[in-house]
Order: C-alpha cells, then structure tokens, then sequence
C-alpha cells in the first residue's frame, strides 16, 4: 500500500527520536518517497544527516535556508504527500496542532496539509495520561487526523505503562492496514480507454482526431489510487502512468482497441471508456505511401465496429460501464440516447462548445447522467479533479 506514496515525516523533540531512522529505512524499503521535516528540538536526539542519508533527502528544520535564504514552502509540501506522519509527536507537539499553533517548519506543514494525517505520540505515563495531553488528542481525532496509540512499556524515566512510541514495524503495518480501508476500490479491476485512435491510409498517413489522452490518463490514475487494478487501453498518446497499479497497452487503430477490449472486459469490475475511437476507417490501405497528384482523391471509408455497444451487450449485471459523449450541439440528447442504446450506467456529457472543455485542454467541465436518468453537472475543474468526481458517482453505483 506504501509502495510510490509521498509520506512527510515530522519527527519531534523525544528520546524515541532514534527510532525514526528505523522508520525512515522501512518507508523506503516499502517503496515510498519520504520528506522529513524535523524540530529544533529533534536535532538534540538524532541528527538530520542520519535522517537525510537514509530518506535519500535533504531534511528540513527550519523555515527557509540560512545559506541562501531559500523559503522551504510549507504550503507546497502539504499539497505534495500523499500522508503526513508525526512520529514521534510530542505533548508540546501535540498541543500547538490541537490549538493550531505554528511556530516551526513541522507545524506549519501540518496546518497545509490536505492529506491524511497519522500521530504516534511519545512521553512519560504522567504525561500521556493528563487530561490536557487526552483532550488534546480528542481534538485531534475531531479533526480527523489517525491516531497511532502509544504502547505498553519500560519509560525513559524508569516508569512502566502507556507512552512509548509505537515501534517502527507495528507503525509501517498500521498505515497498511489504514490505507487499505480507505482504498474503496481495493480488490477490484477496472479497465480504461483513453487518446485517439489512428486509422491508416497507408504507411505514412492516417485519419486521427485531437484526443490528448489526458482524461483517460487522469481516470486511470484515480481509479488506481482508489485501490483498483487498473488496465488502461491508450491510442498514441505523449502522457505517462504514475502508479504502478496501472497496466498501460497501447494500440493505435480502433480495431486494435476493440481486440484488447473484448480481452480484458469479461474479468472487469468497472469499464471507462473514454477513448475517442474514430467512427469511420478506410476501406483499402495501400501498401505504399500515396503520391501527390494533381487530380481530386477519394478515400472510401467503412464505419469501425461501436466499441461501447459491443461491450454493452456482453455486460454482466455486476459490471459498472461508463462512456463518454463529447458534442458540439444537442449534447444531452445525444448523451441520454447513448445511455440507454448502449447499455450504460453512466454517460459523462461535455462539450466543445465549453470553454476550457474538450480535447488537449488541462480542464474539463462534464454533467454525468446514471441510468436512472439522475444529472449531475459539475462547473469547470481540473481533469484531475473531475476525474475524482467521475469516479466517486462509480463508487455510488457500487453495492454498500
């Protein structure tokens, strides 16, 4: 479940500081890139070299650099995890983000911070056990951050009970266990088409449409973030797959769609089709490149097989197929017809005559539309964004 997220690390003024190198080892073994941020404080336990040589990045204590004066961006490095973990936090620690103190780097951080934030707190019996340190952590909890609770053990001040931080092992294998519960996708396979297709004239040329691939690409990631294994069927596209639960195969005629299509639906849980595949293919590629000539030349076409209604008639009833109507004029009427001929369960709406809409744009402003004839329109967003939306009216469609 670590494996390629993005982890922030707060690591605070405790002896149980030491600890964090083993935690910062398993993280990476586990496949994910760690930024530590540290207290002043923190420094006195273990030094930032340790910490840096083993996340195999530089580590950050303070607001900006002294060497240069460079601003170490709190706002941007809460927007760039995936999770922010405080291991360990401290009852001081604790206290400034209940009351949303923030005085240092660390604080500042988690005050950004849009992710789900983890705290394994560390300190004596007394400590832990004060009403103040357990409303404190309420407070926490209320705001939605993940408690990793302190154990049972021998104290640094000789004491015996609740207050050492967890141990690095039992940490990485609470945020497995967390992260799974929150993949509501887990288990299930999901394919996606996505770009253009190119359909030959002859060797050197083709008929194509303007299709990036970018709202594809962005539903395959969604989806596979959501804990799907994700199968992601691309016409000639420039974008790239981040996470490694994404099975990228590429193809370039409609008809090559169509037979890696029919290959992957049967053991699908959830179908994307979001691919422009062209409507209409030559009849006759010749075997050569076509010359130039002075005279008019006609180029017979013969419609390509409709990828979205094969696959509706072979849909099983615990299969979730979506597809894509992208129009110039009428859109609704055409999107609702292709619900209910194609056997959909969602139809995604936009159109070109949207501004910042359409093909090759970086946003996208869709109305999805369920089988129930339920609408949803949704203003302008990033195709990130609207890629989340997307699939959070699929995960509605899924059983409770």
């Amino acid at each position: 479940m670590l494996n390629g997220k993005k982890i922030l690390l707060g690591v605070c003024g405790s002896i149980a500081g030491y600890k964090s190198a083993f935690l910062v080892r398993l993280l990476v073994e586990a496949g994910a890139a760690v930024q530590v941020i540290m207290t002043e404080d923190a420094t006195n336990f273990i030094t930032p070299l340790t910490l840096s040589t083993l996340s195999k990045q530089p580590v950050l204590v303070q607001y900006y650099k002294t060497e240069t004066g460079e601003w170490n961006n709190h706002v941007a490095l809460g927007l760039w995890a995936d999770l922010m973990l405080i291991a360990p936090v401290t009852a001081n620690t604790m206290a400034k983000m209940a009351l949303g103190l923030c005085d240092n780097l660390l604080t500042a951080t988690y005050l950004s911070a849009k992710c789900p934030v983890y705290f394994a707190p560390a300190m004596d019996l007394d400590m832990w056990k004060h009403p103040t340190t357990q409303n404190n952590v309420k407070k926490l909890l209320s705001y939605q951050n993940i408690l990793i609770k302190p154990a049972y053990g021998e104290l640094a001040s000789g004491l015996v009970g609740e207050g050492r931080m967890a141990e690095p092992k039992d940490i990485v294998d609470f945020l497995n266990q967390s992260l799974s519960k929150m993949l509501l996708l887990s288990g299930k396979k999901a394919l996606v088409t996505a770009g253009p297709t190119y359909e030959p004239i002859d060797p050197v040329r083709f008929i194509a449409n303007h299709s990036s691939g970018k709202m594809g690409f962005k539903l395959a990631e969604e989806l596979a973030n959501l804990g799907a294994e994700v199968t992601l069927i691309s016409g000639p596209s420039q974008q790239e797959t981040q996470n490694k639960n994404i099975k990228r195969i590429n193809i370039n005629s409609a008809e090559e769609m169509l037979a890696q299509c029919l290959s992957y639906f049967p053991d699908t849980r959830i179908c994307v089709m979001n691919a422009a595949v062209a409507d209409f293919t030559p009849k006759n590629v010749a075997d050569q490149k076509m010359k130039k000539q002075d005279i008019s030349l006609t180029i017979e076409l013969k419609p390509t097989v409709d990828i979205l209604q094969t696959l509706g008639t072979q849909k099983k009833h615990n299969q979730i197929l979506v597809g894509f109507a992208l129009e110039t004029n009428d859109g609704e009427r055409y999107a609702l017809d292709k619900l209910q001929k194609k056997n959909l369960d969602l139809i995604v709406l936009n159109s070109l005559a949207d501004t910042g809409a359409g093909f090759k744009t970086d946003t996208n402003k869709v109305t999805v539309i369920d089988k129930e004839l339920q609408k949803t329109v949704f203003k302008l967003k990033s195709k990130t964004e609207v890629a989340v939306d997307i699939c959070r009216k699929i995960i509605e469609l899924l059983p409770k």
